[in-house]
């Protein structure tokens, strides 16, 4: 609508019809041109920092944030494991330089295997793997980051046993399955992300990892779409908070490329 209100005012205000207004109505006409534009530059400066550059352009072009839909999802649930008492012994600006330096890592990372980080929730990040378009590969997507946030996170080890700085650990959780898909929040502060049943099991997932002291942990609905030559271990259904029923998980060893 905003789009449609401003060609329309710009449109009016041509040469040729532009004549014909009065004083009055071209100022009002130029008023409404004025509003439509900055509505529409709040919405995309508002939005732009927090989704996809494809996402902000179809809704720059309906002209309201209202994106919504059901997919399958593969999503992805990472957090450093004893990050918030290891920060008690840092400096607040240690802590953050850490922190922004590792996330930067980990979503190069991710969008580099087809992913979008959709927020990030203090020490921990959620990913989503088909959530834009449909990946019919997003299982697999998701698993090659897993292991790749691994390996970029040994690296990052070893820069910051270099400079004497702490070691992180993470744990990761994915699950697959249906979620709504869509844009939250306000003008101010908006994010595209998923809800429903398939984000809170990822969560408990990544919890998990600690139960299990298991790095990377994968569901059956995951399991079931990968790649054989990925190699992975049964661990024991474990009880998950909010779940009814113990969570069978499988534990991502490696990816044998020649197998």
């Amino acid at each position: 609508m905003v789009w449609l209100e401003l060609a329309l005012a710009l449109l009016l205000l041509g040469s040729a019809g532009l004549a014909a207004w009065s004083l009055q109505e071209r100022r009002r006409l130029r008023h409404r041109v004025d509003s439509a534009a900055a509505e529409l530059q709040r919405l995309q400066a508002a939005f732009g920092h927090f989704a996809p550059g494809a996402v902000v352009d179809r809704i720059a072009a309906r002209g309201r944030p209202s994106e919504a839909d059901r997919r399958e999802v593969t999503v992805l649930f990472a957090d450093l494991v004893g990050f918030t008492a290891l920060g008690e012994a840092l400096t607040p600006e240690a802590l953050v330089a850490i922190l922004n330096d590792y996330f930067g890592r980990m979503s190069r990372v991710i969008e580099q295997h087809r992913g979008h980080v959709a927020k990030f929730i203090g020490d921990g990040l959620m990913a989503l793997f088909g959530a834009l378009e449909p990946n019919p590969w997003q299982a697999n997507d998701a698993v090659h980051a897993a292991l790749a946030m691994q390996r970029a996170l040994t690296e990052y080890n070893s820069e910051l046993a270099a400079r004497r700085g702490p070691h992180l650990r993470a744990g990761i959780g994915i699950h697959r399955g249906p979620a709504v898909a869509g844009v939250l929040g306000s003008y101010t502060l908006m994010e595209f992300t998923v809800i429903g049943g398939t984000v809170n099991l990822a969560s408990r997932v990544e919890r998990l990892t600690r139960v299990h002291g298991q790095a990377v942990l994968i569901t059956d609905a995951v399991r079931e779409q990968l790649d054989p030559r990925f190699a992975l271990i049964a661990m024991p259904p474990a009880v998950a908070r909010g779940v009814a029923d113990p969570v069978a998980t499988w534990a991502v060893k490696g990816f044998d490329g020649d197998a």
